[in-house]
C-alpha cells in the first residue's frame, strides 16, 4: 500500500499514512487534535483545514463555502490523502485540551472541609496506618500475618475502624512472600495501607517505617466533555490541586451516541479507551509535579461519571446502553485495581467507580444528589444537570426519581457555529446595549474571543429577545446594521467581528445555532416538566432547585428563565452548585459514610424512560419557543 507524508502546521507533526486515508485519521495518529463533533460523519463543519501543498480527494457532500473552496479549504474527515501533504489547521478547528479551571480552588477546599466533617465523619476510602509489632518469641511465636491481622485489629482508629470494622481483612500474596523479610529489616515498624474492598478491608501494601503521612488519592469527574480532577491529601483532607481539561475523546465525536457507535468500529473501543485514560494520566502527572507528590504515594482514585463514560474508562463494550431495551454492562462496578484500567499511580492503587442507576444516568448524577443534600431533604427538591445530556431528578429523603434528556452538545460549544467549550477565549457573558447594537462581552481568562461558550449563548439569546431582535420562534428580524447580514442559510448576528477576535473569521450567532440551541433547551425543560407531572407536582412546590453543570459559574439566572430553560420561579429557589458530580466523589472519597449514602441512593432512585413518554414529544414541541408557547408559565418574562 502506498504510503504519504502529513505534516501539520503550526504543530510541525509529520505522520506517514496509507493512501485514501483521511487527513482527520491522520491528524489523530499524529497527535494532533481537530473538533470533529459528529465522529467524522462530515455534518457538523467543524473540522475545517487548510491544504497548503499537495494533493486530496474530497467527498461532493462537503458543505464549504465558494470562498472556502478557493482557500483551499476542506473538513478533514471527507478529505483522503493522495500525496505528500502540507495541513494547517486553524485556531478555530482545534482542540487545544489546555487544562484552564473552571472554579476557584480555594471555594472546593473550603466546600470540602465543611461538607464532610458537618454532615459525614471523615474516613477515606483508603488510610495508612503506623504499627509497632512485638516481636516473636518462644512464648509469642504467632505467624507473621497472623501477628499483622492483630495489630491492625486492636488499632483504637475509631473513624476507619467504626465505619469498616475489620470484619474481613484481606491481601494479596505478593505482600504474604516479602512480610517476613520486611518485619525483621524495619525492626517491626511498618505502615500499611489499607482499603476498603467490596465488603472487605484489604491490606494494600506494607511499607517499612512510618510514611502514614504520605497518602494521596485522586477523584475525576469523568464528562462527555470535560475531565475534572483534584488530588486529594488523604490524611490531612485538604485539596492540594484541581485542574480541568477536555476529554481527549471529543475527536471521536461530541456525545454519547456518536462514541457508542465508534467503539463499535474495529479498534475504536480500544481508541477511545486510550483518549480518557491519557487525559486522565496528563492531569496527575501535572497535579504531582506542582505539589512534588511521588506517584507511589497515590494509592486510589474515585471517578464519577455517566454510564458511557465509565463503561468506556473502563474499556467495557458500551453497544448494547443504545440498542432496546438499553441495558449496561454494569451500573455497580466492584472495586478494581486502577492497573487494572491502564491508569498509572501505585501499581497496587485502588480504583473505586461510583454507581450509576441506568443507560443515561449514571455516577455523576448520584454524585449530584449527593453532594447537593437532595436524599436529605425534607421538602420537595430538584436537581438539574445541565450537560452534553440533561439529567433531572425529582425527590427529597423520601423518593427519588430521574430522567434523562438528549439535550445534544450545543451548551457544550458543539452543535453551534462558533461555539466552544468553557475554556480560554470563550465568550462567557454578553449585554447588548440598545443604542447602536454596541456589545459588551467578557471572555474566560480575559483573553480575545475565540468563540462563545454555553452561557455566552444563553446571554446572546436573552438580549436579542429582550430588543426585540428575535423572534419567540428563533428567527432574527431584518435589521439595516452592519452587525445583521443575510447568508446562503439565513441570517446572522455579529458577536465580535474578526480584527478584535482571535479566529479565522467574525464570531456570530445564526439561525441555525439558536435552532440548535432552542431545541436544547426546550428537551431539558420539557424533560423536568414531564417528570414533575409524572408525580402530580407542579412547579410551585418545589422548594429548592438545584442547576449542576460545568458553566454553571456563569450562568446568568434571569437570562436561563427568559429563553425557557429554566422554570419562571422565585429566583432565590435556584440553586447553582455547579461541578457536583466532582464534589460528590470527592465526599466519597474522604468518607466511607457517603459513599455508602451514594449507593444507597442509586438503590433508591428510579429511573423514568422518557422515550416510552408519550407526552413527552407534545411538551417538547411546546417549549420550542422563546420562551414557551404557553406565557403563562413564564409570568415575569416580558417579550
Amino acid at each position: 500500500m502506498e504510503k504519504f507524508k502529513v505534516t501539520f502546521y503550526p504543530d510541525n507533526k509529520t505522520i506517514e499514512v496509507e493512501k485514501d486515508k483521511t487527513i482527520l485519521t491522520a491528524a489523530i495518529s499524529c497527535g494532533v487534535y481537530i473538533n470533529s463533533a459528529c465522529g467524522g460523519d462530515g455534518v457538523c463543519g467543524k473540522c475545517k483545514v487548510k491544504v497548503k501543498n499537495g494533493k486530496v480527494i474530497t467527498q461532493p457532500n462537503a458543505v464549504l463555502s465558494l470562498d472556502e473552496k478557493r482557500e483551499h479549504i476542506y473538513l478533514a474527515c471527507l478529505t483522503t490523502i493522495h500525496s505528500d501533504l502540507e495541513v494547517e489547521v486553524p485556531a478555530q478547528s482545534r482542540l487545544d485540551f489546555e487544562k484552564s479551571p473552571l472554579y476557584s480552588q480555594s471555594e472546593e477546599i473550603e466546600s470540602t472541609i465543611a461538607t464532610v466533617e458537618e454532615r459525614l465523619e471523615y474516613s477515606p476510602l483508603v488510610r495508612k496506618i503506623y504499627l509497632e509489632l512485638s516481636k516473636p518469641s518462644p512464648e509469642d511465636n504467632i505467624s507473621d500475618l497472623e501477628r499483622l491481622y492483630q495489630a491492625i485489629l486492636s488499632v483504637s482508629d475509631s473513624n476507619f475502624n467504626k465505619d469498616t470494622k475489620f470484619n474481613f481483612l484481606q491481601t494479596g500474596l505478593a505482600n504474604i512472600k516479602q512480610l517476613g523479610e520486611l518485619l525483621r529489616d524495619s525492626d517491626w515498624k511498618i505502615t500499611v495501607t489499607l482499603g476498603v474492598r467490596n465488603g472487605a478491608t484489604e491490606i494494600i501494601m506494607i511499607e517499612p517505617g512510618d510514611t502514614s503521612g504520605r497518602n494521596f488519592g485522586f477523584c475525576f469527574d469523568i464528562g462527555t466533555t470535560t475531565i475534572s480532577g483534584q488530588l486529594i491529601d488523604l490524611e490531612s483532607k485538604r485539596v492540594l490541586g484541581t485542574k480541568a481539561s477536555y476529554n481527549k475523546q471529543a475527536t471521536f465525536g461530541s456525545d454519547v451516541i456518536t462514541r457508542i457507535i465508534y467503539a463499535q468500529a474495529e479498534g475504536g473501543l480500544e481508541e477511545l479507551h486510550k483518549a480518557v485514560i491519557d487525559t486522565m494520566d496528563q492531569m496527575i502527572r501535572e497535579l504531582i509535579e506542582e505539589n512534588k507528590v511521588d506517584l507511589n504515594d497515590v494509592t486510589a482514585l474515585l471517578c464519577a461519571g455517566n454510564t458511557t463514560m465509565m463503561h468506556l474508562l473502563l474499556g467495557i463494550d458500551p453497544t448494547y446502553i443504545r440498542r432496546q431495551p438499553y441495558v449496561p454492562t454494569a451500573n455497580f462496578v466492584p472495586t478494581l485495581r486502577a492497573a487494572e484500567a491502564g491508569i498509572n499511580i501505585n501499581p497496587r492503587g485502588l480504583l473505586f467507580c461510583l454507581p450509576g442507576i441506568s443507560s443515561y444516568v449514571g455516577g455523576d448524577t448520584t454524585a449530584g444528589v449527593l453532594s447537593s443534600g437532595l436524599n436529605t431533604e425534607k421538602d420537595l427538591c430538584l436537581l438539574i444537570d445541565i450537560g452534553t445530556n440533561g439529567e433531572i431528578v425529582l425527590g427529597n429523603d423520601e423518593f427519588l426519581i430521574a430522567c434523562a434528556a438528549s439535550a445534544g452538545p450545543a451548551f457544550e460549544g458543539s452543535g453551534v457555529g462558533c461555539g466552544m467549550r468553557a475554556s480560554h477565549g470563550a465568550i462567557q457573558k454578553v449585554k447588548i446595549e440598545q443604542k447602536d447594537f454596541k456589545i459588551i462581552y467578557t471572555t474566560i481568562a480575559g483573553t480575545k474571543p475565540r468563540g462563545i461558550c454555553g452561557s455566552g449563548y444563553i446571554d446572546i439569546i436573552a438580549e436579542m429577545l429582550r430588543l426585540g431582535i428575535l423572534d419567540k420562534d428563533g428567527k432574527i428580524k431584518p435589521v439595516e446594521h452592519r452587525r445583521f447580514r443575510e447568508t446562503e442559510t439565513g441570517r446572522e448576528f455579529i458577536i465580535a467581528f474578526q480584527e478584535e477576535a482571535d479566529s479565522i473569521g467574525d464570531i456570530v450567532i445564526s439561525e441555525a445555532d439558536i435552532e440548535n440551541l432552542k431545541r436544547a433547551k426546550a428537551a431539558i425543560y420539557a424533560a423536568t416538566s414531564i417528570l414533575l407531572r409524572w408525580m402530580n407536582f407542579n412547579f410551585s412546590q418545589i422548594k429548592k432547585i438545584f442547576i449542576a453543570g460545568g458553566f454553571g459559574t456563569y450562568l446568568n439566572a434571569e437570562n436561563a428563565v427568559r429563553i425557557g430553560l429554566l422554570p419562571d420561579v422565585e429566583r432565590s429557589r435556584l440553586i447553582f452548585i455547579g461541578n457536583s458530580a466532582l464534589a460528590g466523589a470527592r465526599q466519597s472519597f474522604l468518607s466511607y459514610g457517603a459513599m455508602k449514602e451514594a449507593q444507597d441512593i442509586a438503590h433508591k432512585m428510579t429511573y423514568m424512560d422518557l422515550s416510552l413518554e408519550n407526552e413527552y414529544m407534545d411538551e417538547y414541541m411546546a417549549a420550542l419557543f422563546f420562551p414557551h408557547t404557553d406565557l403563562n408559565k413564564f409570568p415575569s418574562v416580558k417579550i
